[in-house]
């Protein structure tokens, strides 16, 4: 970092948000270094680069995103240097908090623009970066400094709101990142600079979030990635981890994130928590349901890179970041990810957020492992609610009904995924309709495809999975590759398995069953098919 460039205003599409980032990490690692070991090297090069961005003409506030992280980062600069810095350095920064983070966000809350309302990531990170510029020079600027924290502590309420009861998030892994890293944040910033963070850290499901991302990794150190999340690059660092585990003391946090760390971020080691062992990890339910999201992962055992996992969603296609996904699934077996999400495409795509947002890939109904009916896209605004789940040493599984997502077509839609003797997993749909529907069963892969009768044969990493149809109608199974190109995110090596078929009205029951492959005399018994309402008469319903 000492010898590189200090950052500059360069905005991407309409983002200066990379800037704002890099800035950010290198004051805290250059800092951080500077305390720990008195290296004046360290503050000078962190001085260079909060200097460098007092010089901006802005902390472009139309993205408001990047104004509060360039915030946070010369408040955490001006608080930990303060020693260091001089008089004439003091004030350039000082001024620039104020001038370009504070005061823009002060127009903001007078007004109650839009993100002060939100229930989501946008919220927690325009909060909490502010409130950590506004802390830092308290002392000077009493009057404003009191009133950002006054309005931040009531409109983040709004978002951890959302975690009740049991700590899910409706945006995904990659934004539950997002959203809880800024939430330690404000909440370190606070108890440490005030004494108190006004019970924020005790609003239901704050305690219990840790175990949402605990969940949604699955034995091959990938998440569950649903909505804008990405694939190939992991579920992301997650200091925060250490800070819950203290707060609220789950020593199970500090183990998952001693596993489960990328990269180095120095509050990793200021927030480290040496508890936790694999004992506590296998202590954990294997299956849960989170039913603020209405999201399930069901898992054959922890602690076991070739565990079996899979992550299935029900849940609401407005909420924020979603895709056209109900009902869609990855599934990781023998250490390999076997049905993929393909994550997020490019945000700088043309109106990525607006009028295109359903015409891209990634984000369509096609691109997901959902059921594509009749080749169109799920219903918008559809929910779709897990309506039973049940966790047993043999058996466990979760329904969706993702009859609002297709209502044009269909009077009742239904999936259930079971895990069976925690060896094999059964996909079941269910369909009622008036009429006759085409239907494509999907799933996204890296694997090599054969294709032989009702059976697909995957290959990936020498480790092998079939995937069977039991389904009780004529279907046959085609492999489609994937191949997107720039302006898109691109893929590498991934295809399409899809099962297609017709339905018999009135109803429609097709399954399919993926085994990890042992052999080609490997069949474990038959699999009974029972209808979904029949799977178990204990299982938990909404």
């Amino acid at each position: 970092m000492i010898g590189e460039p200090t950052v500059v205003h360069k905005l991407i599409g309409p983002r200066l948000l990379s800037q704002s980032r890099r800035c950010l990490h290198r004051v805290y690692t250059l800092a951080a270094i500077y305390r720990l070991d008195g290296d004046r090297r360290f503050a000078q090069r962190a001085e260079k680069e909060l200097l460098a961005a007092t010089n901006f003409p802005d902390w472009n506030p139309s993205h408001f995103l990047d104004t509060a992280e360039m915030t946070h980062a010369l408040g955490i600069g001006y608080d930990w240097l303060y020693d260091y810095l001089s008089p004439p350095s003091r004030s350039t920064i000082r001024t620039a908090i104020i001038e370009k983070g504070l005061k823009p966000a002060e127009q903001i809350y007078r007004q109650q623009k839009w993100w002060v309302k939100a229930r989501h990531n946008w919220n927690q990170v325009c909060n909490g970066g502010i409130t950590v510029g506004a802390l830092a020079i308290a002392d000077t600027e009493r009057e404003l400094a009191s009133y950002i924290i006054e309005q931040a502590v009531e409109s983040i309420r709004r978002p951890t709101a959302e975690l009740a009861p049991d700590g899910g998030w409706a945006e995904g892994s990659g934004y539950w990142n997002y959203a809880m890293s800024y939430t330690a944040y404000y909440l370190a910033a606070m108890q440490t600079a005030l004494g108190t963070d006004f019970n924020l850290h005790q609003s239901p499901g704050m305690a219990e979030t840790g175990l949402f991302r605990i969940h949604f990794i699955g034995p091959t150190g990938l998440a569950f990635n649903y909505a804008d999340a990405g694939y190939t690059a992991g579920p992301g660092n997650a200091p925060q981890m250490f800070f819950f585990a203290r707060l609220f003391d789950r020593p199970v946090y500090a183990w998952h994130q001693r596993q489960y760390r990328y990269g180095s971020y120095p509050l990793d080691l200021l927030w480290y928590d040496p508890r936790g062992t694999d004992a506590d990890a296998n202590r954990l339910p294997l299956d849960a349901y989170f039913k603020n999201v209405d999201v399930v992962f069901l898992r054959s055992k922890w602690n076991d890179p070739n565990a079996l996992f899979v992550g299935f969603k029900g849940g609401d296609n407005q909420a924020s970041h979603s895709h056209l996904d109900l009902g869609t699934f990855v599934f990781d077996a023998l250490g390999q990810r076997w049905a993929i999400d393909l994550g997020a495409d490019e945000y700088n795509l043309p109106h990525y957020f607006g009028k295109n947002r359903w015409t891209y890939y990634r984000l369509r109904t096609e691109g997901q492992n959902s059921l594509l009916i009749n080749g169109q896209n799920q219903e918008p605004k559809a929910k779709a609610p897990i309506i039973a789940f049940e966790s047993t040493p043999t058996k466990s599984f979760a329904v969706a009904d993702l009859s609002a997502a297709y209502v044009k077509f269909a009077r009742r839609v239904h999936r259930g995924i079971v895990m069976i003797d925690k060896e094999r997993v059964l996909i079941q749909d269910e369909i009622e309709a008036d009429k006759s529907l085409d239907v494509e069963w999907n799933m996204h892969t890296t694997a090599e495809v054969k294709i032989a009768g009702n059976t697909a044969l995957l290959t990936l990493d020498k480790q092998k999975l079939r995937v069977r149809a039991l389904a009780l109608v004529d279907g046959e199974w085609h492999v489609q590759p994937i191949d997107l190109k720039p302006p898109r995110r691109p893929t590498k090596n991934t295809r399409k398995l899809i099962f297609r078929f017709q339905t018999k009205p009135p109803f429609t029951q097709v399954a399919v069953l993926l085994s990890p492959y042992t052999g080609p005399t490997d069949d474990r018994g038959v699999i009974p098919l029972k209808a979904l309402k029949d799977w178990s008469s204990a299982g938990r319903r909404q």
